[in-house]
């Protein structure tokens, strides 16, 4: 009988590397759009929204992995900020669904491109074209990660 011996040490390595690595990019990312009226959290369920028609604050704080409390004061800000509503939920009208305003929507696409045009202007400014070649193959790699 053949015990598994684990990962190996690369792999292990570049799990760590690649963990820290996307937890700073996605930091850099979202800041390049980051506006003041809004947090980083905020900008998160606004993401979250844009491919919804509405959702439940339960549903978005398990989404996002905070606490219903939590994401109620986050709706709540964001409500007031006007870029998100509640409604009645069409199929049940005893739940209320959470979605995206026309401004919400409007603020989205902002974010979207104002961090694609920070991180293409990244890699355009510190990369030459090879390495940009190597990452868009690295990115096929990580690619495979989420298929199972």
């Amino acid at each position: 009988m053949h015990e598994n011996p684990g990962p190996s040490p690369s792999a292990v390595q570049a799990s760590r590397e690649i963990r820290t690595l996307i937890s700073r990019l996605r930091r850099r990312i979202l800041n390049a759009a980051e506006t003041e009226d809004i947090t980083l959290g905020q900008a998160s369920v606004l993401t979250r929204l844009s491919g919804e028609q509405g959702v439940t604050a339960s549903e978005l704080a398990s989404a996002e992995g905070v606490r219903h409390q939590s994401m109620t004061a986050t709706v709540v800000s964001l409500t007031a900020l006007g870029l998100v509503e509640r409604r009645s939920d069409p199929d049940d009208g005893r739940r209320l669904l959470i979605a995206l305003t026309a401004e919400g929507h409007r603020r989205v696409a902002e974010g979207r491109q104002a961090r694609q045009e920070w991180l293409a202007g990244e890699l355009q400014e510190k990369c030459t074209e090879e390495e940009r070649r190597a990452v868009i193959a690295t990115m096929a790699v990580l690619e495979r990660l989420t298929h199972d």
